[in-house]
């Protein structure tokens, strides 16, 4: 029973910190990430390139098929100036291969800092895995709200609910998995 309380008030906290400010956002940095999956994502990654944010962008968990013409075009932009500094990666089919191929990327291009874009109900886990898999590169942070999840009233929406307790679950479990793959690799 003790336990639960304690999930119970840590879920509580993890959805209150549920944060849409963009960190630093006149900062200019090396790329901007974009990890796939949903509304709002691609748009803003877009925006920040074009408005200079960044020399580069990267989208992370393209599907196979998808090249850059094609993601600009359903982005309604026209090909042209940006085509040349958008780069996919198809690899990732989760936040911890988003984290991984990124760190990839991040590590060819000798980048140094990136500005991370996903929702921000998923925005506090992508950070830890990003950080993990990046230690010496510095993220920040660019959420963005899809209009169908209601962070402000979460426990009002049986949709969010259910979103907000699997990412606070999976944020629990993934200092457990880093730990067993640091045990992992110290044996094997």
């Amino acid at each position: 029973m003790l336990s639960f309380f304690g999930w119970l008030i840590g879920l509580l906290v993890f959805a209150m910190a549920i944060s849409s400010t963009v960190e630093d956002e006149n900062l200019k940095t090396d790329a901007v990430v974009v990890l796939t999956g949903g509304s709002l994502r691609l748009e803003t990654g877009l925006k920040l390139l074009s408005d200079g944010a960044a020399k580069k962008l990267f989208v992370s968990g393209v599907h196979r098929g998808v090249d850059v013409a094609e993601l600009l075009r359903v982005s309604r932009r026209s090909p042209g100036r940006l085509d040349c500094c958008i780069t996919l990666g198809y690899e990732a089919d989760d936040t911890i291969g988003n984290a991984r191929e990124t760190a990839d990327w991040i590590n060819q291009n000798n980048f140094t800092s990136l500005r991370l874009v996903t929702a921000n109900y998923h925005m506090p886990r992508s950070l830890l895995e990003f950080h993990y898999a990046m230690p010496d590169v510095a993220i920040y942070s660019n959420p963005v709200s899809p209009e169908h999840v209601k962070v402000d009233d979460w426990y009002l929406w049986p949709g969010t609910t259910v979103l907000i307790i699997s990412e606070y679950n999976k944020i629990l479990i993934a200092p457990i998995r880093w730990v067993l793959v640091s045990i992992k690799d110290m044996v094997f």
